[in-house]
């Protein structure tokens, strides 16, 4: 279920950022969905990534790489 919020901003602010979003081809409305999403998900995406990095933590290479090491392809 959508639920209606009302926010203040500057009108000409509004007046471009429609603008922009119907050369994108949605609306306002939808693009502060999507902002809205990302941004409450960035903690979660955040704490993913420390979860991540600490699974790793067994990982251990033995010694260091060398820079042509690390940037070969």
């Amino acid at each position: 279920m959508l639920k209606n919020i009302t926010l203040s901003a500057d009108e000409q602010l509004i007046k471009k950022a429609r603008e922009k979003a119907r050369r994108e081809n949605t609306t306002l409305n939808e693009t502060f969905r999507q902002w809205l999403k990302r941004y409450v998900m960035s903690d979660q995406e955040q704490f993913n990534y420390e979860e991540l990095m600490d699974s790793l933590s067994y990982v251990n290479p033995g010694r260091k790489f060398t820079r042509d090491e690390l940037n070969e392809r």
